[in-house]
């Protein structure tokens, strides 16, 4: 026991190296931040770092150190537990022994005077006078004597057990006692350590921000800042669960927008700015550039296994790009949309087809149409836009090539997450960061259960985006080859090459719907393109940026 609490001891003493490592580090801080840059922002871009890589080795030394404290306390804990549960046990045996005892010694005290009172009357003539022999009055006398014997010993043995039961229940209170101390002086170093590494995260993480301000006032543009989001249709695949179920140190790339060709009307933009108070007219008008006119859309229209139908009460009715449920004035802005694509088709006589190369049209939606939709068809009948393609999609992330910001006050900056019509509207898509197979929140995951990365999994991209940005290698492709198949550099192969051994910053410099450029560490540099191809052909499971054509994407660290 002594052995172990000795042991127990020696782990609290490294708790002072780490205190005195915190000095120097400010020290060497102090020194650091003697260099005066003025407004050279290249130069408080480089200071900042220093401070970074001069805090980032010890704080992880803290966090080492506080996992053991921690370790440390569970374990005395469960010891203090183990004690307590065998003085519990000590204690009734004890009380059991107590109660036998007492128990032997009142038939010991029977029996002594029944033994008195015979010795007091015993007259030794009498066994002679009423046995048939001497030989059993002997015997006689030898019992009384032998029972008598018997019960002293049993009453010995038990005083004995007793004894060195309240023996052990003493030593193990002394025990209970030195690891309750013990775990007082654990708990209160713990609870020191923990504040200085809370401190010290708090202040990378200012470093980090203030870092990031700085590369993108250097560059002109924005760093986005996600609020209090909830969005996307699969928790783990949304900021909330990313801040609230991550493990901490964790990256993950989140998409603005996913699967879309970005032109045109973004629906659950349109239904943001329905919930807003605008109209159909002002939907497309900021979508399209301009309001709808009248035309004659009476007739038919060609459509792709289904022949000649109706264009008004048939093929619009038919069209399933909204839910019914949605706000009339996006379901109008819908129809209008719906309405101009197809008109081309029906002026130009050409077949249209069903699917999302064209619109999605749907037989049994035009039998039995959704009162709402029916009455959004009825209500703008005839109204088309002149001389556009009605591009539209679900989400564009924020952003149109062919209007723009998609937000209140139709600029981009810092927060134009918070201010964008498909965050008002509920778009699941807006920020995400995708991990299953093609885009439903249902699909297979290549045993990636969350698109969550750690240190390790993410350097290792940057490391692929290196790779890649200075040749093509048919080995940078995913780790998961049970999905993938090939022939993928290991961590450490491709560490090799890239040279990056680990991750400790990393800022998004975006500019107008596009991500411009990450910076790692403060000093490798990857356009947004780069480091998007790294990600997509390096990522574990099915984790990617599903966007074509652009890249427009933020990387989060927990």
């Amino acid at each position: 026991m002594d052995s172990k609490l000795k042991t127990s001891q020696k782990g609290i003493k490294f708790i002072f190296v780490a205190v005195i490592s915190f000095c120097l580090l400010s020290l060497t801080l102090s020194l650091i931040k003697a260099q005066d840059c003025g407004s050279d922002l290249d130069c408080q871009i480089s200071q900042i770092q220093r401070e970074i890589n001069a805090l980032s080795p010890a704080q992880e030394k803290n966090k080492q150190d506080l996992a053991a404290l921690n370790k440390q306390i569970t374990d005395l804990n469960f010891k203090i537990s183990k004690l307590t549960q065998q003085l519990k046990t000590l204690e009734k045996q004890i009380s059991d022994r107590e109660k036998d005892l007492a128990y032997t010694k009142a038939m010991f005290d029977e029996k002594a005077r029944e033994q008195y009172t015979f010795l007091r009357l015993y007259d030794p003539i009498t066994p002679f006078l009423f046995s048939d022999s001497a030989s059993q009055a002997f015997q006689e006398i030898a019992l009384r004597q032998k029972a008598t014997d018997a019960n002293r010993e049993t009453m010995e043995k038990y005083a004995s057990n007793l004894s060195s039961l309240k023996t052990d229940k003493e030593t193990l209170e002394k025990s209970k006692i030195s690891l309750s101390s013990l775990q007082t002086q654990v708990a209160e170093k713990q609870k020191f350590l923990a504040g200085e590494v809370a401190k010290v995260d708090t202040y990378l993480s200012s470093l980090s921000a203030k870092q990031q301000e700085l590369l993108a006032a250097k560059s002109g543009s924005f760093i986005a800042s996600v609020g209090d989001s909830e969005l996307a249709d699969d928790y783990k695949a949304s900021i909330k669960g990313f801040r609230e179920a991550a493990p901490s140190g964790s990256f993950t790339i989140f998409s603005f927008g996913a699967y879309t060709h970005r032109k045109g009307m973004s629906q659950y933009g349109a239904r943001g700015r329905a919930q807003s108070g605008q109209n159909y007219k002002q939907i497309l008008s900021a979508y399209y550039g301009k309001e709808p006119v009248g035309k004659d859309t009476g007739g038919t229209i060609s459509v792709s296994g289904y022949g000649s139908i109706d264009f008004e009460t048939t093929y619009l009715y038919g069209i399933a790009e909204m839910p019914s449920s949605w706000n009339m004035e996006a379901l109008k802005a819908q129809a209008v949309a719906a309405r101009s694509y197809a008109y081309r088709y029906k002026i130009a006589g050409t077949t249209i087809c069903t699917t999302e190369s064209c619109q999605v049209f749907r037989k049994s939606k035009s039998d039995s149409p959704p009162a709402a939709w029916k009455q959004a068809v009825d209500e703008t009948k005839g109204q088309v836009l002149e001389d556009v393609v009605t591009y539209y999609s679900s989400t564009s992330g924020g952003y149109s090539t062919t209007s723009g910001w998609d937000t209140t006050d139709g600029s981009g900056g810092s927060n134009f997450f918070d201010k964008s019509y498909e965050k008002i509207g509920g778009s699941p898509w807006a920020y995400k960061a995708w991990y299953r197979k093609g885009y439903t929140a249902s699909g297979d995951t290549c045993g990636q259960d969350d698109p969550w990365l750690n240190n390790e999994e993410f350097t290792d991209i940057v490391n692929a985006a290196i790779v890649l940005k200075n040749g093509s290698d048919d080995r940078v492709t995913s780790t998961s080859t049970s999905c993938w198949g090939g022939n993928p550099y290991s961590y450490a192969e491709l560490r090799s090459k890239g040279g990056v051994s680990s991750v400790s910053t990393v800022s998004v410099i975006q500019g107008n719907g596009t991500t411009n450029e990450v910076v790692i560490n403060g000093s490798i540099h990857l356009t947004g393109a780069e480091f998007k191809q790294g990600f997509n052909l390096r990522a574990p499971g099915y984790l990617m940026i599903p966007q074509k054509g652009f890249a427009f994407f933020n990387i989060e660290k927990k």
